[in-house]
């Protein structure tokens, strides 16, 4: 199954975040499943940690290459369809970085790991 995990799932997995549920826990550490981050979160976390709204114990560089190396995640990078496909999205969720998730998760048929019930609103699998 190919997860993709929203900002806030990558973030509290890497650090021990108990937030983390269960079952996405779970669903991250079965061998069977592609783990994907996208651009789009890495873009979220630059600019979080570039206003001090991210707070973590090494340089976020470092940061993404320890746990992509670690966890063996793939880079989803923000295509032309991608971008495309926010504008046939209904305006449910106002944040562009979910947006991007979703319309992603659409295109690419998979499932998001996200805390995010705002997620539901839209036609995307979501796991928590």
């Amino acid at each position: 199954m190919k997860l993709l995990l929203d900002t806030h799932a990558f973030i509290w997995w890497a650090t021990d975040d108990t937030r983390l549920s269960e079952q996405a826990t779970n669903a991250i550490m079965s061998p069977g499943n592609e783990l994907y981050l996208s651009a789009a979160s890495v873009w979220e976390m630059a600019i979080k940690s570039a206003l001090g709204r991210m707070q973590i114990a090494m340089s976020l560089r470092d940061f993404l290459t320890t746990y992509k190396a670690q966890y063996e995640l793939e880079d989803l990078p923000i295509l032309r369809q991608h971008a495309a496909a926010v504008a046939n999205l209904p305006p449910h969720h106002r944040d562009p970085f979910d947006r991007m998730l979703i319309a992603q998760a659409q295109l690419e048929e998979m499932l998001v790991l996200t805390a995010d019930s705002a997620f539901t609103a839209y036609d995307v699998a979501r796991l928590w």
